[in-house]
């Protein structure tokens, strides 16, 4: 089942994001097969990244959880906030019916 990890960072916390950014590009790489698609959210300015969007496939919500308590941006302290919800699209393009 597909999952979407909406989370945003903490206020001023670009040079965490930064110093954790390899060990959470080797985690995510590490399930490369299971992820739809991932990438920063940005501020309105496109420059300035604020958080983070995942949407990954899981067995189930309890799959989800026990991969992001060790995330490294989540373990680190970099997330205010993280919210977990089913996702009902489909990867790719929109496909009309």
């Amino acid at each position: 089942m597909l999952f979407a990890i909406h989370a945003l960072d903490t206020p001023v916390s670009l040079d965490k994001r930064m110093a954790l950014r390899p060990e959470h590009r080797k985690y995510l790489g590490a399930i490369r097969e299971r992820t739809a698609f991932s990438g920063p959210l940005m501020a309105d300015d496109g420059k300035t990244m604020i958080g983070s969007l995942m949407v990954m496939d899981f067995p189930d919500r309890g799959a989800v959880e026990a991969w992001l308590a060790s995330e490294p941006f989540n373990k680190g302290g970099l997330f205010a906030s993280v919210a977990v919800y089913a996702y009902g699209g489909t990867p790719g393009p929109f496909q009309p019916e």
